[in-house]
C-alpha cells in the first residue's frame, strides 16, 4: 500500500485550514504514522506553526519546475514521525512559472509520486493556499482525497459549493479522475449560538457522512499555539482543543482503513 495523500483546501481564508492540517499531521505522528506535511502556501503559515524557519530555496518550488527532487526539500519537524516540506515567499512566483510548463496541472503529482512509490510515508498532507490558483489546482490533481475545513458561518455552504465544483472539474478534466472528498470539518464552532448549530445541521443535511462528527471549537489555546511554533497536541497536550484534533484524527484513520490504489500518468491540463 502506498502513501495516502490528502489536500486541505478552501478558497476562503481564515477558516482554520492550516491549523487543521498542522494539528492532524502532528496527531497522525502521535499514532506513529509516518507523515509528511507539505506547506504549499506562499504565506508559509504551516511552516511557522511548526516553528520552522522560512529558508530561501527550501520550498517545493524547484521540484514543481522539475529541477530538483522533492525529497531534497524534506526537513525534520522536531516531532517524531513528522517531516515537513516548508514554504517560503519565493513560492508565490510558482503560480506564474508553473503555468508556463507543459502539463502544468501534473507538476506536483509528478514530484510526489516517487515518494509515494517508495512507501516512505503513511500519509502525505498538503496545506493549500487560500485560493483556487495553480498551486491549489496542482494539489487537487495530485492527491487521493480532499479535506475541506469550513467555518460555522452563514456563507459556509456557498464556499463549499465552489470547492465542490472545482473538484468536479478536476475529475472531469482527467487530471485526477479518482479525486474525492475525504470529508468536511466544521471549524470555529460556538454551540451557544443558533447560527452555528443551524450551519452544521445544514451542511450535514447536504453531505451526510462526509461531514466529520467532531466539531472544532473556538478556543484561546488553539489560537495561541502557532505563535509558539507548536501544534496544539504539543503546545498543550491536555487541552480540550488537543482532544478535539485527536478525535478528528481518529475519524480520519477509521475512514482511511481501506487502501487506495494510485493511478499514475493521468492526462493533465496543459
Amino acid at each position: 500500500m502506498t502513501s495516502r495523500s490528502i489536500a486541505f483546501a478552501n478558497q476562503k481564508g481564515g477558516v482554520g485550514k492550516t491549523t487543521t492540517a498542522v494539528s492532524m499531521a502532528a496527531c497522525l505522528a502521535e499514532h506513529s504514522k509516518r507523515t509528511l506535511l507539505i506547506d504549499l502556501d506562499p504565506q508559509a503559515n504551516a511552516t511557522s506553526a511548526l516553528g520552522l524557519e522560512k529558508l530561501t530555496g527550501g520550498s517545493i518550488y524547484q521540484a514543481l519546475l522539475g529541477s530538483a527532487a522533492l525529497a531534497d526539500s524534506i526537513r525534520p519537524s522536531g516531532i517524531k514521525h513528522l517531516e515537513v516540506i516548508p514554504s517560503e515567499v519565493d513560492l508565490a512566483v510558482a503560480e506564474v512559472d508553473v503555468a508556463r510548463t507543459e502539463n502544468y496541472l501534473q507538476r506536483l503529482r509528478n514530484a510526489v509520486n516517487p515518494l509515494r512509490e517508495l512507501r516512505r510515508y503513511d500519509f502525505i498532507l498538503i496545506d493549500c493556499p487560500p485560493s483556487l490558483g495553480i498551486l491549489t489546482m496542482n494539489a487537487l490533481a495530485a492527491v487521493d482525497r480532499v479535506i475541506v475545513p469550513i467555518q460555522c458561518e452563514y456563507f459556509a455552504l456557498e464556499g463549499l459549493s465552489v470547492i465542490m465544483r472545482v473538484i468536479g472539474q478536476i475529475k472531469a478534466s482527467g487530471a485526477n479522475p479518482d479525486l474525492d472528498i475525504e470529508g468536511v470539518i466544521m471549524t470555529m464552532y460556538d454551540g451557544r449560538t443558533n447560527l452555528a448549530q443551524q450551519v452544521v445541521s445544514e451542511v450535514r443535511k447536504h453531505l451526510g457522512e462526509k461531514v466529520f462528527k467532531t466539531l472544532v471549537p473556538r478556543t484561546v489555546r488553539l489560537a495561541e499555539a502557532p505563535s509558539f511554533g507548536k501544534p496544539i497536541n504539543v503546545y498543550d497536550s491536555g487541552s480540550y482543543a488537543a482532544s478535539v484534533y485527536r478525535s478528528l484524527t481518529d475519524e480520519l484513520l477509521a475512514r482511511s482503513a481501506a487502501p487506495v490504489v494510485v493511478k499514475s500518468g493521468a492526462a493533465g491540463g496543459s
